[in-house]
């Protein structure tokens, strides 16, 4: 899973998006991103929770999956209507214009369709068949590399790349992506017959909710900061462009971390019902995730103007300050995949959605005080102390939950190894590919030294998979 997406990824985001970024220039793409993050938003109505309890049910209780699918994909098609007539109706009272809302209207449908990818991949995380869920993760990306990549770099038509064409061959792989996942999926439980049950509906809802309301509301404050700089800012559409550059980079390194919560999420909650003791794989995921995100972070820091360079053709000073924070707010977000999956598994709802509650109300007021007035900066500024908190409360509540200790030997490790990151990185600048790798390297060297990586116990998670 973990090569098929380092092969596949970052070419996707850094070839073709970062590229269709460059060519539409950053007022179009900003508005593009904005409505993107926009159909983030409310994406939790195509779903209600049910794909996160569908991994989490057919991992503990596999022989009851195949009852389920006949009426939860009816379901989801009524959930369809509800999502996207909320979509466009709140686009209306956000006074979008009717290019905005053409352009809405293919990401709400792109949305439904990633959604049903999406619970076909549940129940392969669910049974633990990870090199299909593999297979179906990266194959959008894939065919969007091949099909974008004709546009963008053969001479097949001398016309100005429009953000339109980004968005409808998105449509077209995402079309693709979903009948092989279907194929994959009735494969394994049949072919369905769809039919319409209220009673197992809301039964569904009812099982589902608290984990709908917590991605609803991790959700609104991950998302909503491009949304309110391209509605609040004087020149809200080119800083949102701005604020995109910076981001774009933070969700590849994101997208290779939430590999590690489709993992871990199945084997806890299978080692929560077999009353087995999480803490040693808890520990090695969570040095693994923090440690590798620190690195990233501050050699990010450090190198953010020659990073950038190497993606963009131009606004770099413009973006560097966003990019920087943002690659620092990545390790709350590490931190809350750890720590956040392993107290979703345990089922600790009530505390997540309460957090997560807090972390908007932060996140908002933040952004409605420093956007008007700085723009990308101020929205980044909102996203580091929102992910920094919420990450430190969810760490505390599971140390004291599962009442971890601590030893001054792995304090002291993960001490030094920042200290020492931080002083290379400081003195010593990437100037070229090597020069960065070369700093990459030095810091997972120093991962390995300080066991950060502990080669020998991430071997526990292939044998819990097994």
């Amino acid at each position: 899973m973990v090569l098929l997406n380092l092969l596949v990824k970052p070419i996707a985001i850094f070839g073709i998006d970062a590229a269709v970024q460059n060519r539409v220039g950053d007022a179009d793409y900003g508005i593009y991103f904005s409505l993107l993050n926009f159909s983030f938003l409310f994406n939790i109505l195509l779903d209600l929770g049910i794909n996160n309890f569908t991994t989490k049910n057919v991992a503990q209780h596999p022989e009851d999956a195949s009852k389920y699918l006949n009426n939860v994909l009816t379901f989801r098609f009524i959930l369809f209507g509800l999502y996207a007539v909320v979509a466009f109706g709140i686009g209306y009272l956000l006074n979008w214009n009717g290019y905005q809302m053409y352009l809405l209207s293919f990401l709400v449908l792109n949305q439904f369709i990633i959604t049903l990818i999406s619970y076909a991949r549940s129940h392969f995380g669910g049974l633990l068949m990870f090199k299909t869920d593999a297979i179906i993760s990266i194959l959008d990306r894939f065919l969007l590399i091949i099909f974008c990549g004709i546009l963008i770099y053969t001479p097949v038509t001398s016309a100005p790349f429009k953000i339109e064409w980004f968005i409808w061959i998105q449509t077209l792989c995402y079309c693709i992506t979903l009948v092989v996942a279907a194929i994959m999926l009735f494969s394994q439980f049949g072919v369905p017959r769809l039919k319409f049950s209220p009673a197992f509906s809301y039964s569904i809802i009812k099982k589902s909710f608290p984990y709908a309301l917590l991605i609803f509301l991790m959700m609104i404050y991950t998302r909503i900061d491009s949304v309110m700089v391209e509605r609040m800012h004087a020149n809200g559409a080119v800083e949102a462009g701005f604020y995109a550059k910076g981001f774009r980079l933070l969700n590849a390194f994101f997208m290779f971390a939430m590999i590690f919560s489709s993992l871990l999420f199945p084997i806890f909650s299978k080692m929560f019902k077999q009353k087995e003791n999480v803490t040693p794989l808890l520990s090695t995921a969570s040095k693994l995730l923090i440690g590798g995100a620190i690195l990233i972070g501050i050699v990010s820091f450090f190198n953010s103007e020659y990073i950038l360079s190497l993606i963009y053709n131009n606004d770099i000073a413009e973006s560097k300050v966003p990019f920087q924070l943002l690659m620092f707010s990545f390790i709350g977000m590490c931190s809350t995949i750890v720590f956040g999956t392993l107290l979703t598994a345990k089922g600790d709802m009530k505390f997540l959605n309460t957090i997560s509650a807090i972390g908007i109300v932060i996140n908002v007021t933040i952004n409605s005080i420093l956007i008007p007035k700085y723009g990308a900066t101020g929205a980044a500024i909102a996203t580091v102390i929102t992910q920094s908190l919420i990450s430190l409360i969810q760490f505390i509540y599971s140390v004291s939950v599962l009442k971890m200790k601590f030893t001054f030997l792995a304090v002291g490790r993960f001490s030094i190894f920042i200290s020492l990151l931080f002083t290379l990185c400081f003195y010593v600048k990437a100037d070229s590919g090597l020069a960065l790798f070369g700093l990459c390297s030095a810091g997972v060297v120093g991962m390995m030294l300080f066991k950060l990586i502990d080669l020998k116990n991430l071997r526990l998670i292939l044998k819990l998979k097994e």
